[in-house]
């Protein structure tokens, strides 16, 4: 379980990153710009990772 939990808290950091590069690109930029909010896209990677982050230490620090 433990080798389960460090690659969930991979993955999360990885899809956090993914997502704040993704919200660096033009298209969200604009649309950003336009409804002030960032796009479904990256607000997916951002809650993907951090959930996959957050079940990944729980699994790391479970006996």
């Amino acid at each position: 379980m433990k080798i389960i939990g460090i690659a969930l808290v991979v993955l999360g950091i990885g899809l956090a990153i993914w997502g704040y590069q993704l919200s660096g690109s033009v298209g969200s930029q604009v649309t950003q710009a336009v409804t002030g909010a960032n796009t479904d896209k990256v607000m997916t990677y951002y809650i993907g990772g951090a959930v996959s982050f957050f079940v990944g230490m729980f699994l790391f620090r479970k006996n």
